[in-house]
């Protein structure tokens, strides 16, 4: 084999290892969740409903490609993304939406016979912040909203949702949003709002989305 063959083999041979790594499902939502801010192995195995030690497995192979970096803290160890990895994911997941047929197609069988679940566009949503005009909701865990969130937005964690109902006005629209187009927090929110007599909408953009198109994002409390 001849050096400029054998230089090109190992080369996309490494390159490989980051679509081995990602080829896995369960993988891809890993690292969709820590995208959203660092989780423990235990907080990742009760979000996607996992087995601990199934989790430790999937997270020991995105280590071992360095798509994941950990740190110990305390009596935990917390893993997050490494540097580039979320818009590694973000732009894999617009190709995907692209260019697979199938997942708008999945989206709205899940979406058919649930009332109001059309999303408000981005530039409505931004209109209507400057006219002060719309509450906008976080419902996703606590420790997310502080790594970071959509500025103005308020940390209502979804399974907090119905203590809060009679902090939140009912003469405004009220906006939810969550991970992203796939997360079904911010429509379980929707779905119990409207049902309580609210006008609520969601967003379909999460705090990824809304980073990579330059829009302002806060952190902490």
């Amino acid at each position: 084999m001849s050096p400029n063959r054998q230089f090109k083999n190992e080369i996309y041979e490494q390159f490989s290892r980051i679509g081995k790594a990602v080829s896995n499902p369960r993988r891809l939502e890993l690292l969709d969740i820590l995208c959203q801010g660092e989780r423990t192995v235990e907080g990742l195995a009760k979000e996607t409903n996992m087995p601990i030690a199934s989790t430790s497995q999937h997270l020991q192979v995105l280590k071992n490609s360095r798509l994941v970096e950990q740190e110990k803290k305390g009596l935990y160890v917390v893993y997050r993304p490494a540097p580039m990895v979320c818009e590694f994911f973000l732009s894999m997941r617009r190709i995907a939406e692209t260019r697979i047929a199938e997942i708008e197609q999945i989206k709205n069988r899940f979406l058919a016979g649930k009332e109001g679940m059309e999303p408000i566009d981005r530039d409505t949503l931004l209109h209507r912040i400057r006219e002060d005009a719309v509450t906008i909701l976080d419902v996703r865990p606590r420790e997310e909203f502080k790594a970071g969130h959509i500025e103005g937005a308020v940390s209502v964690p979804l399974e907090e949702l119905g203590l809060m109902l009679a902090k939140l006005p009912k003469n405004q629209e009220i906006v939810a949003y969550c991970r992203g187009p796939y997360c079904v927090l911010s429509i379980q929110a929707v779905e119990l709002l409207n049902k309580e007599g609210f006008h609520a909408l969601r967003l379909e953009e999460g705090v990824q989305d809304w980073r990579a198109m330059g829009l302002p994002v806060a952190s902490g409390e």
